[in-house]
């Protein structure tokens, strides 16, 4: 059975693909010549099964998404005492070049913005590190959080820094404070390295996903950040990842995030997955305009908002049992997008072969709209590979249980209760 998130996907990118307002970031001139057209989305659930569609494996610069990972990283090399010290986490209610510092500790306001970032950026791997020893320091966490060897375009590093002089300015006035030790042309050599690593969607839907998972990564299953620090970085995300729009973003779309002037834009939903996109035509703040709208979209259908997603805790499927010509799915807990993904994977990798499949749903406690369909539609799809399918429901959380083709379930409840208890 094919799991149709990916068709779900590309409906999605159709609804948004002839939207063309914003413009591509015009202040450095790699990105200034890039195509505008570009479009993808992908996500990566805790179970390191990602979904993708567009120009997924396009490679585009990470950009200001970067921050969110140095800063976790510097949180686990130096300690939250240490980046605090030298970094605050407020909102700064200011564009993300701003010159300007918090007023009496002379602190960058948050890691968000270009004056944290520089600041974090020289936390790493000691003040008295190289450049080049600081940046192999980044990349290699890069690549573990991505779970694939990542690259730098050096291009786009060299076309930054011969427009750098916003940067420079903050590089100073930090070094003027104390707030750095290094040069200030270092500094920024450093951070625009950072910036220039080159990413794929389903990249950053995995590093997203490893935040959101308390520094698990999701496919290769090391344990690359800390729990707390985990925490921590998405709580910042939430309040500035999306700079002077972040309460606006957070109160709509209620996912924490952080943007990229390349095009890309990557979120979290802690606990659950990791999901990103990528169009490079941007907003006044510096955010990409169709990537926000998925993003808007996919909150609304999936029920992604952080406030009030479905709790989901362990796995939805509770077991999957056959004997003779039947098999039955026990399912449990909140069936949101997780745990109805969880469902259909499960059928999916099951590679069912029995005449007759019987869900139960009997210690289901919840489920929204999206689940249900999704629901729905393994149910359609199962049946169309040709096996006759029931659903013990006795709360009717699926309503009358019509399929996607206007056909509804054939068998009565009574009739799969008899046959799932037969099989245990």
């Amino acid at each position: 059975m094919e799991i149709p998130l990916k068709s779900y996907l590309t409906e999605i990118l159709d609804r948004v693909r002839d939207r063309d307002s914003g413009a591509v970031a015009d202040y450095i001139p790699e990105l200034a010549a890039a195509d505008p057209t570009p479009l993808a989305v992908a996500l990566c659930t805790s179970a390191g099964r990602v979904y993708s569609a567009g120009d997924d494996e396009r490679e585009f610069s990470i950009q200001s998404i970067s921050k969110s990972f140095t800063y976790a990283i510097a949180l686990q090399e130096v300690g939250v005492e240490k980046v605090l010290g030298t970094v605050g986490m407020e909102p700064s209610g200011e564009a993300f070049n701003e010159l300007s510092l918090e007023g009496g500790t002379h602190r960058p306001v948050n890691p968000m913005i270009n004056a944290g970032a520089i600041a974090v950026n020289q936390l790493i791997n000691g003040e008295d590190s190289s450049v080049d020893a600081r940046v192999t320091v980044l990349l290699d966490y890069f690549s573990r959080l991505a779970g694939r060897e990542l690259h730098i375009d050096e291009r786009i590093t060299g076309s930054e820094l011969a427009t750098a002089d916003r940067n420079l300015s903050l590089a100073h006035m930090l070094r003027s404070y104390g707030v750095i030790a290094g040069s200030a042309a270092d500094a920024v050599t450093g951070y625009v390295r950072q910036c220039s690593v080159l990413v794929t969607v389903r990249d950053l839907a995995v590093m997203g996903a490893t935040l959101a998972l308390g520094g698990r990564q999701p496919v290769t299953g090391e344990q690359v950040l800390d729990p707390r620090v985990c925490r921590q970085v998405q709580a910042v995300m939430a309040s500035a990842g999306m700079y002077d729009g972040a309460g606006r973003w957070m109160a709509s779309v209620g996912i924490p995030a952080k943007s990229g002037v390349a095009g890309g834009l990557m979120g979290t939903l802690p606990g659950q997955l990791g999901l990103a996109t990528f169009s490079p035509r941007l907003d006044s703040s510096g955010n990409s305009v169709r990537g926000a709208e998925i993003f808007r979209i996919l909150s609304e259908d999936m029920g992604l908002h952080l406030m009030s997603a479905l709790p989901s805790t362990g796995s939805a499927v509770r077991s999957i049992r056959t004997r003779g010509p039947v098999t039955v799915i026990r399912l449990q807990g909140g069936l949101g997008f997780t745990g109805a993904e969880d469902f259909l994977a499960a059928a999916a990798a099951h590679e069912l072969t029995t005449v007759r499949v019987v869900v139960d749903m009997r210690r289901v406690s919840d489920i929204d709209a999206f689940g249900r369909e999704m629901v729905l539609e393994g149910l359609r799809r199962i049946r169309t590979d040709g096996h006759r399918i029931a659903v013990i429901d006795p709360d009717h959380l699926l309503g009358d249980r019509r399929l996607g083709d206007g056909t509804t379930v054939e068998e009565t409840d009574e009739v799969a209760v008899e046959v799932a208890d037969e099989v245990k």
